[in-house]
């Protein structure tokens, strides 16, 4: 609260850089009183709730951080993800504790590894009293492919997934990759005369799996089933290649789910997975999907 004073009070004749200091107060109109000292803060997260809703995810999502990833050929790769965390919330509590979730993170050292995820999940369980924790992982994979001929070298980025959840002692680990490709549409080739329409389609494959995998082993596996791979680098003659490549394999979207299904089945490590393709039509305003989902 604030007490006004009337400045007619202030002598005229004063200038107000000679005022002692509560006389400059009144100069300026205002003397504020000082605040009362406050005890504990309420917490109003923990307060009752009684509307008998369990909450299955609360948490914090958006945010950035940088983490380590495997790389088969580096060993290691740095990348930045975009991270969710969440636990359930007991119907009789009015909230979760936002802050508790960035803590649980910096108590980590700022920087997550593959490997502490599960330590990470039982910090949340712990530090919120939660019966589950989730943590989701989103960020570009880089891998150096060489162009088909000339052999040129090119960063490929791929967008991945670690979807991670531990329920009581249960942990479920989820891989998804991102991989896109060329596709030749088989009706356009079989009518056409001269040439096939053909675009980039996106394949998102999505697994758990025994043993662990490598992320470069899953894009192989996709790309392995388009009508051509995707380079970040080509010459001429590479360019020649896949374009003869791709007119040559030609795939629907329900060919290229297939195909990839088929692989998934034969992976020895690959216990359960979900396949999507999208085909951005090059003379269509729409896109071709198509999805399957075995284990």
């Amino acid at each position: 609260m604030t007490t006004l004073f009337p400045i007619s009070y202030l002598p005229t004749t004063t200038s107000y850089e000679t005022l002692p200091p509560f006389s400059l107060a009144l100069y300026y109109g205002v003397m504020r009183k000082p605040r009362p000292r406050q005890g504990k803060l309420h917490d109003t997260q923990s307060s009752p709730d009684f509307r008998n809703l369990r909450i299955d995810k609360v948490g914090v999502k958006g945010l950035r951080y940088p983490i380590v990833v495997r790389d088969r050929s580096r060993a290691t790769q740095n990348t930045v993800a975009t991270v969710a965390l969440a636990v359930d919330l007991p119907h009789q509590f009015k909230g979760t504790h936002m802050s508790r979730f960035l803590e649980v993170l910096q108590d980590h050292g700022g920087l997550i590894h593959v490997q502490s995820i599960p330590k990470i999940l039982r910090a949340l369980q712990d530090k919120l009293h939660a019966e589950s924790a989730h943590l989701e992982l989103e960020f570009p994979y880089f891998i150096e492919k060489k162009a088909p001929v000339s052999g040129s070298p090119g960063l490929v980025d791929y967008l991945t997934r670690f979807d991670a959840v531990l329920h009581g002692d249960d942990l479920t680990f989820k891989v998804a990759v991102t991989v896109p490709v060329t596709t030749l549409c088989p009706c356009s080739k079989a009518i056409s005369t001269r040439g096939a329409h053909n675009q980039r389609g996106y394949v998102r494959l999505e697994v758990t799996f025994r043993k662990p995998v490598w992320i470069e082993d899953l894009v192989s596996l996709v790309e392995s089933c388009g009508s051509s791979e995707i380079y970040s680098l080509l010459k001429r003659p590479d360019e020649k290649h896949v374009t003869e490549k791709a007119y040559d394999r030609p795939v629907f979207v329900e060919d290229l789910v297939r195909a990839v299904a088929l692989k998934c089945d034969a992976h020895p490590d690959i216990s359960w997975y979900r396949v999507e393709a999208e085909n951005l039509e090059s003379i269509h305003n729409h896109s071709a999907y198509a999805m399957l989902e075995r284990g």
